[in-house]
């Protein structure tokens, strides 16, 4: 949990102990499915939908919480509609109280990232460290 940031509260969601049970009960060679698996057919089997939800979260020496949750399906590779959402959230938390914004590194993203930084110098945009760790993994894969 703490390599992660979970907090430590995440013991009180009615699905974690039921989720412990299951995994005990499959025993010590259990394999837990993959982030690509959870991510493209076990969430498709559990949505139903494949659509393309933009989270954002928002960090603090507090620490992490939800602020909003967008489903960007028609929209996910317009980098100007990007900027908006992203923009939307600096001002709705106030452009004083944010320094940076991680979004991964796809084209839409950069371009969003870029003009969020032309317009508002004091904030910086950073892809994702995981994201790009991730991406030139896959390239020396191949």
């Amino acid at each position: 949990m703490y390599s992660k940031g979970l907090p430590f509260n995440t013991v009180n969601d009615p699905y974690w102990f039921p989720m412990i049970d299951a995994v005990a009960n499959f025993g010590p060679g259990f394999k837990p499915p993959s982030m690509h698996e959870l991510r493209t057919w076990i969430l498709k089997e559990r949505d139903g939908k494949s659509r393309c939800l933009i989270n954002f979260l928002v960090n603090s020496p507090a620490g992490t919480w939800f602020m909003k949750s967008i489903d960007a399906s028609d929209t996910i590779k317009n980098g100007e509609l990007m900027f908006k959402y992203l923009d939307e959230v600096v001002e709705e938390i106030g452009e004083e109280n944010v320094v940076q914004v991680i979004t991964d590194n796809a084209s839409n993203y950069v371009n969003a990232g870029m003009r969020l930084m032309e317009k508002r110098s004091r904030l910086w945009w950073t892809p994702c460290a995981a994201h790009c760790i991730d991406l030139m993994l896959r390239i020396l894969e191949s």
